[in-house]
């Protein structure tokens, strides 16, 4: 397998494992806030709830209702940057702890 080839399976992999965690933290979310994820402001520019999971955090806020924003206080939003991240360590501890 060549080194591009290996690195579009990976992050093939990382992007299906982020797509799983977006879905459970927006459903989470739904739960949490009885469905009332948007604001005034939200509602009336017809925003997608889904779509403040994703971009940036400053979007995000501006569309998200209070209740939303009470539950990321206590489950922070990750973005995929983050989560990468996070994913890659743990590959790398895996790898390391394979070779040892």
């Amino acid at each position: 397998m060549s080194i591009i080839s290996e690195a579009f399976s990976a992050w093939r992999e990382c992007r299906a494992e982020y797509d799983e965690t977006l879905y459970t933290q927006y459903e989470a979310a739904e739960a949490a806030t009885n469905g009332a994820m948007l604001n005034a402001r939200g509602r009336e520019k017809g925003i997608d709830p889904f779509s403040l999971f994703m971009g940036n955090e400053t979007r995000a806020l501006a569309y998200a209702s209070e209740e939303l924003v009470e539950h990321w206080a206590e489950h922070p939003r990750i973005t995929f940057a983050k989560f990468e991240r996070q994913w890659q360590a743990q590959r790398d501890a895996e790898r390391l702890e394979d070779a040892a």
